[in-house]
C-alpha cells in the first residue's frame, strides 16, 4: 500500500508531462524540431501522411530525409512537445499546449498597492479635516 506522499508525487509526475509546452522553450530546440513544432502550432493536430508532405514542399536545402522526419517527431513526442495517437497509416500528431501559469510577480504587486491604498485612506481618516 503506497502512502500519501507516493500518490501525491506519482500525480505530480503525470501531471508535468501532460503540461505540454510555452512558447519561449521552442528557441531552445534543434533547427529540424523547431521548425515541425512551429508548423504544428499552426495546423495544432495532423496525420503523420500530412506531416510527410510539408516536409516534401521544404525546399531541397531545408528539406529532411524520412529517417531524419521520423526521427524527429519520435523525440518531439518522448518529450512531450507532441501528443501521438492512433497507429499505422492513422497515426495522428497534435500539438500538446500547456496552460499558462499566473504570475506571481504580478500578485505581489496588487498585494502591496492594495496595502498602500488601504494605508492611505486611513491616514485620511485620521487626520481631522479642517473647514
Amino acid at each position: 500500500m503506497s502512502g500519501i506522499f507516493d500518490r501525491l508525487q506519482k500525480r505530480m509526475e503525470v501531471e508535468a508531462q501532460e503540461g505540454g509546452i510555452s512558447p519561449l522553450d521552442l528557441a531552445a530546440l534543434p533547427p529540424l524540431l523547431r521548425k515541425i513544432m512551429r508548423y504544428m502550432l499552426r495546423e495544432y493536430e495532423m496525420l503523420y501522411s500530412e506531416i510527410c508532405e510539408w516536409a516534401q514542399e521544404l525546399p531541397e536545402a531545408e528539406r529532411p530525409t524520412r529517417a531524419d522526419l521520423d526521427a524527429s517527431l519520435e523525440i518531439l513526442t518522448k518529450q512531450f512537445w507532441l501528443i501521438r495517437r492512433g497507429e499505422g497509416e492513422r497515426v495522428r500528431y497534435q500539438a500538446n499546449l500547456r496552460r499558462k501559469a499566473g504570475s506571481k510577480l504580478a500578485q505581489g504587486v496588487w498585494t502591496a498597492l492594495d496595502s498602500r491604498i488601504a494605508a492611505q485612506a486611513a491616514a485620511k481618516k485620521d487626520k481631522p479635516q479642517q473647514d
